[in-house]
């Protein structure tokens, strides 16, 4: 019998989730039955699949407690790749405080939970952060959604910002915004069954002063990049701290500070873009990879 896979989708991402022609097209040749499947889809029987491969439920942070209770059941159904634990730790961006304590250079980060005064939040930060510009985000979200880059000197946008994330019930992250990223960008390393695959370059997502995207994503310029060997070091150790075992894949995202070292900003678990346009041979590995779960 041909083993069975799914790539895990939401209705509104399919199109727009270009990694997913070349995967399935990998895992077709390799003899594999292939289906890309929504997460919400009542009718998916999920059981059927030998792998249920998370790869663009691009709209969990809009419905994290849902999203979970279908995780967990899944799980139960058939093989989640990444793991249930795994999507716990990494759905919210508490994990970058875990990470900042166990030394791993880290974006200096600031969380405000749900219900806090967003003044004292926001006079606070300023007073500890001696930054021309920062980042309010949530601290569930992905693609830069509700995301807004604020100048010191604009406190009043800022305030009315946070207030409406923590007045809607959420918990909010604030950063420095480091202003190597709008020349450099950000570095994107893609590692597929615990190895390096490749990298790419992010340009600057956050004009000054523009609103947040109320889009799934926003717009991206992405072009293929060599890391450097710091990047890459950071990225290997930032893995090797992590309380899981070795992943079927992960993408390391790393942003320069002031001194030119490299800071993670992210760490993409759950279903991050891999970039394959502009590394060929990368949906073959991570086919190869899924098999081998098997």
């Amino acid at each position: 019998m041909k083993a069975a896979v799914a790539l895990v989708s939401a209705r509104a991402a399919r199109a727009l989730d270009e990694d997913l022609p070349p995967l399935l097209a990998a895992l077709h040749e390799r003899g594999v039955r292939a289906e890309v499947a929504d997460w919400d889809d009542a009718q998916v029987e999920w059981a059927q699949f030998d792998v249920a491969l998370l790869r663009s439920t691009w709209d969990y942070t809009e419905r994290l407690p849902e999203f979970l209770v279908w995780v967990a059941g899944t799980a139960t159904r058939t093989r989640l790749v990444n793991r249930e634990s795994v999507v716990r730790w990494n759905a919210d961006k508490h994990y970058l405080r875990e990470l900042a304590m166990a030394g791993l250079p880290v974006v200096a980060s600031t969380f405000a939970e749900a219900g806090a005064d967003p003044a004292a939040v926001l006079a606070e930060f300023l007073a500890r952060e001696a930054c021309a510009e920062f980042v309010v985000k949530p601290a569930v979200g992905a693609g830069s959604r509700d995301t807004r880059r604020h100048a010191r000197a604009a406190q009043p946008a800022a305030l009315s910002h946070l207030r409406q994330l923590l007045d809607a019930g959420r918990c909010v992250l604030l950063q420095p915004y480091l202003p190597a990223v709008d020349t450099s960008g950000e570095t994107a390393l893609i590692y597929i069954d615990g190895r390096f695959s490749h990298a790419i370059r992010k340009g600057a997502l956050l004009p000054p002063g523009a609103p947040a995207t109320r889009a799934l994503f926003a717009p991206e310029a992405i072009s293929a990049r060599a890391p450097e060997r710091d990047e890459l070091e950071v990225a290997q150790r930032v893995l090797a701290a992590l309380p899981f075992e070795t992943l079927t894949y992960a993408r390391v995202d790393l942003i320069r500070d002031e001194a030119h070292a490299p800071r993670l900003l992210e760490l993409e678990l759950i279903e991050p873009s891999l970039f394959f346009a502009h590394a060929p041979q990368a949906a073959q590995r991570l086919a190869a990879a899924t098999l081998a779960l098997l």
